[in-house]
């Protein structure tokens, strides 16, 4: 069995405020399913409201990201499955709820962590 990361960033949500509910409704009807079929690991999303850091070897904190790198948000999935097309199965599946494109990428999961 593989992991497999789906996720999306938040600018490919551009979804009408009206619709908010009934996406949240649809998405989380998709997890439990996949909770069910015992394919689920974890999953959320990056809290915006957050300003991350930067903490080097030495502990020192710098308020802000990598400069350099694209923003870290939106939502993620990580599910384990037999198959990638089992993967691109239920990436349609978040897809269809979240009402836009997802990412698939294998998820390297360490068993050190």
């Amino acid at each position: 069995m593989v992991k497999y990361l789906i996720s999306f960033p938040s600018a490919a949500m551009k979804v009408p405020d009206s619709e908010m509910e009934a996406v949240s409704h649809d998405s989380h009807a998709v997890v439990r399913e996949a909770k069910e079929a015992g394919v689920y690991v974890f999953g959320g999303g990056v809290d915006e409201s957050v300003t991350p850091v930067l903490v080097s070897a030495d502990g020192s904190v710098t308020k802000g990201g990598y400069t350099w790198a694209p923003p870290l948000n939106g939502g993620f999935l990580v599910l384990e499955v037999p198959s990638r097309e089992e993967a691109i199965a239920w990436a349609a599946r978040i897809a269809k709820a979240c009402r836009c494109d997802q990412e698939l990428r294998v998820f390297g999961f360490d068993s050190e962590s």
